[in-house]
């Protein structure tokens, strides 16, 4: 699983939103959004860093101006095994 970390009115998290969807879904992992506004410890570690991807373990794989190629990467190192591997050239 992978948690979103987001809040209402976040025009970063609207914008990241649909890349960090798409990318979990190819990497064949759960995404669970989580408003930092319920959580008082979340908001205060996390309130001015959103939106952030956390991993399985609770490691920020991205944060900010999330972009495709590091998400990806980040994903992957999480184990996650989603992707189609293209076979080798013989």
């Amino acid at each position: 699983m992978v948690r979103f970390l987001t809040r209402p009115g976040c025009h970063l998290c609207e914008d990241a939103y649909p890349l960090v969807f798409r990318e979990a879904q190819k990497a064949g992992v759960t995404l669970e959004v989580f408003d930092i506004e319920t959580d008082d410890t979340v908001l205060s570690e996390f309130g001015m860093r959103i939106p952030v991807v956390l991993g399985p373990d609770g490691e920020v794989l991205a944060e900010g101006q999330i972009e495709r190629r590091a998400l990806r990467r980040a994903l992957r190192r999480t184990g996650a095994r989603g992707w189609l591997r293209r076979p080798s050239p013989r």
